[in-house]
């Protein structure tokens, strides 16, 4: 299957948590890795994230420096990458930030989903993949056909946890913060699964270093 590179990154605490249980986003990393963080966005082609992680933190996935922007424009792409949500049961806000700046977006659901969806052909572009499921191969294929070469996945859990579960990551990015939230911790970086990256096929660590006080560690897809 023609498929885009896909890059997983994620931002958690020591045992594994994306967000505490508090109302609030819980900050895990700092300004330096934000900014990694907005030069890997300015490097692909398009930003993937879950419905819930729209739900919770409301991003508008934008590549954030004025000068990257400008640089990809200068070599004729958008200034920033296509935006994608993927959300099974297309429960959407249309207000969310997203939505409402005019760049491209497109939301993957299932048939149910896109019935149930209330986002405007203005807003975004709904496509069903399955049933009642979002079926990835569908996904990475249709963004291919879009011309998309490599995608970013920036969560939440159950999307990382589909992507690694089917083996369709091909690199993964975890900032780690210096703690543990324990009792207080809320979703999780993954999921149980039947995850093929095992000890018997491990990822390939490539690059660790200290980013301030958090550590960066970068994982490539091991031989099959």
């Amino acid at each position: 299957m023609e498929r885009p590179y896909v890059i997983l990154s994620a931002a958690v605490s020591l045992d594994g948590f994306l967000d505490d249980a508090s109302p609030e986003r819980l900050v895990l990393s700092n300004a330096a890795d934000f900014d990694r963080v907005d030069a890997v966005r300015a490097g692909v082609d398009a930003i993937a994230v879950g419905a819930g992680t729209v739900r919770a933190d409301d991003p508008r996935l934008q590549v954030r420096s004025a000068a990257r922007r400008e640089a990809r424009t200068a070599r004729g792409l958008r200034a920033t990458p296509l935006r994608v949500v993927l959300s099974p049961s297309g429960e959407l806000d249309p207000g969310a930030r997203l939505f409402a700046d005019g760049d491209p977006v497109v939301v993957y659901t299932s048939a149910a989903g896109a019935a149930a969806c209330r986002i405007g052909p203005a807003a975004a572009e709904v496509v069903a993949t399955g049933e009642r499921e979002v079926d990835l191969d569908a996904v990475l294929a249709d963004l291919s056909a879009r011309g998309v070469e490599r995608l970013l996945v920036e969560g939440g859990g159950t999307v990382h946890t589909a992507f690694l579960a089917r083996d369709l990551a091909d690199e993964l990015h975890l900032a780690v913060a210096p703690f543990l939230l324990g009792e207080r911790g809320g979703a999780r970086f993954t999921y149980p699964a039947a995850f093929p990256q095992s000890p018997q096929r491990p990822l390939a660590l490539v690059e660790a270093r200290a980013i301030g006080e958090v550590a960066l560690l970068v994982y490539r897809r091991g031989p099959a």
